[in-house]
């Protein structure tokens, strides 16, 4: 069997390396607590689930849409203006993706030729990289460090890779970085786009999950950002609706125009019932969105809170559902997370798998109620690996 060299670029995941070993491990014991994968355990609004049900029960939605529908790109323009303050046009600057993954994995596909440089945070959602390899373009690492607010740095870029550069991947509040960007980094961003004639991707997947009022900063609310790029987002961890694979696209014009020409050629768009789900939820979700971080934020202080008590001192994310967590002094992540596995029962994801800047950090995802978070931190203290100070 021949394979296409491009296959050279993928190699087995760690969550695909971690589920196995979990699997391995569970049949010696079943008490594994598994905060390593990002799926929310909680469920959608009511109104979301009403409205699946009561479309997906009209023996004319099982048709294919094609593309988004008129009344969905209404609803992501009215979602847009009320929580953001950001005017889109429905029928031009937004676009359906089916899943936030989706648009990120095609768009380096429809901009960058074999060769082109793309700049992506380091560490970063491991979709920068399968996009990037599927275009065969090449990845320039823009370092997030603890000591810049894991904001990268634009001017450490050489400008021979700025001058090269097509794309320039954002992520803020990020994965798995749960960092927010500053309305003064945002400004930096488009005037270096415009110098260097970069095209802006803004991951905003985690918009929604914030805490102590630290409201994320919407990418298109700065001046000139609709000349240099592009937004997207999904329903997945806002309102709970990762199996449903919804998103959209929105911004810049021509970008969104080119996207759309580009995935007329490979799907034929998103179940109509889950459009109807998703319509409900951004014209109706802000409480339940309330409601969520809420719950979130519990979970966070009671988590942080338990790993200070034990001796493992963590910063406290101001948004995201992650732990972005340094690890004790003598040890590389990847020997840390079997560690936590091995000893303690508690799968987390080495930050390694996320990029070169991710060694000597592990994710931590906020996914189960604060009783099972508290036995982790339980077990965690009964392995032996850490001790209170």
């Amino acid at each position: 069997m021949k394979l296409a060299a491009r296959m050279k670029a993928f190699s087995t995941s760690i969550f695909s390396e971690l589920s196995i070993y979990i699997k391995q491990k569970c049949s010696e014991k079943n008490d594994m607590i598994d905060l390593s994968i990002g799926s929310p355990d909680l469920p959608p609004p009511p109104c979301v689930m009403e409205a699946l049900s009561r479309y997906a029960s009209d023996p004319k939605a099982y048709g294919y849409t094609l593309k988004g529908t008129r009344e969905f790109h209404e609803a992501v323009a009215f979602y847009y203006q009320t929580a953001h303050h950001v005017t889109l046009h429905p029928k031009t600057e937004i676009m359906y993706a089916i899943g936030s993954q989706d648009g990120l994995v095609h768009l380096p596909m429809a901009f960058a030729d074999p060769g082109d440089i793309i700049l992506v945070p380091d560490p970063g959602y491991p979709a920068y990289a399968t996009g990037i390899a599927m275009a065969e373009a090449v990845p320039y690492f823009m370092p997030l460090r603890k000591e810049n607010d894991f904001l990268p740095n634009l001017r450490e870029i050489p400008q021979e890779i700025a001058e090269k550069a097509v794309l320039m991947f954002l992520n803020f509040p990020g994965n798995p970085v749960p960092a927010l960007a500053t309305e003064a980094f945002f400004r930096e961003v488009v005037e270096f786009a415009k110098r260097y004639n970069i095209i802006v991707v803004s991951d905003f997947a985690y918009s929604e999950l914030y805490y102590d009022g630290n409201k994320p900063i919407s990418f298109l609310s700065i001046p000139g950002a609709k000349e240099v790029g592009i937004e997207l987002n999904s329903l997945s961890k806002s309102y709970n609706m990762a199996g449903c694979r919804i998103g959209y696209i929105c911004g810049n014009e021509e970008i969104i125009r080119i996207l759309s020409k580009f995935k007329s050629n490979l799907d034929y768009g998103i179940f109509l019932p889950i459009q109807q789900a998703a319509i409900a939820a951004l014209t109706e979700g802000a409480s339940f969105c309330e409601q969520n971080r809420a719950i979130y934020q519990s979970r966070r202080d009671c988590f942080v809170d338990g790993l200070a008590s034990i001796g493992w001192h963590v910063d406290r994310p101001k948004a995201g559902m992650f732990i972005w967590a340094e690890i004790p002094k003598g040890w590389n992540s990847l020997d840390f997370t079997y560690a936590l596995i091995d000893r303690a029962g508690v799968v987390v994801t080495p930050g390694h798998a996320f990029g070169p800047s991710g060694e000597g950090y592990v994710r931590i995802a906020l996914v189960e109620g604060e009783d099972k978070l508290l036995r982790a931190v339980e077990k965690l203290k009964q392995s032996g690996i850490f001790s209170a100070k």
